[in-house]
């Protein structure tokens, strides 16, 4: 993914809250609660660990699929939507904000 003149770069860690389906329903970021607004589009990627060289113990499990979720968010009902590039790195205990848009 490019970043655009519009996007922040962050990978900071945020709280994502999800309904029973599996659907992202609200961000936790920088202390304010981000809620989702519109549908999110939800895809996977392969993690290229060769050239971060990571290892993990074995029996850890699935090091290489990375989750991505980008999801319109908004404050309030009167504030201006941001879309939130969220990603679940295998090796983290947690999601990243990738990007904001």
């Amino acid at each position: 993914m490019t970043t655009t003149a519009n996007e922040t770069t962050l990978n900071a860690r945020v709280d994502v809250r999800f309904s029973p389906t599996g659907r992202p329903l609200a961000v936790r970021h920088d202390g304010r609660l981000w809620v989702v607004t519109e549908e999110p589009v939800h895809w996977f990627e392969r993690d290229s660990w060769w050239e971060r060289r990571r290892i993990a113990p074995v029996g850890t499990g699935n090091i290489v699929d990375i989750e991505f979720w980008r999801v319109q968010v908004k404050l309030s009902a009167n504030s201006a939507p941001r879309t939130f590039l969220l990603g679940l790195d295998p090796a983290a205990d947690g999601w990243l904000l990738e990007s904001i848009s």
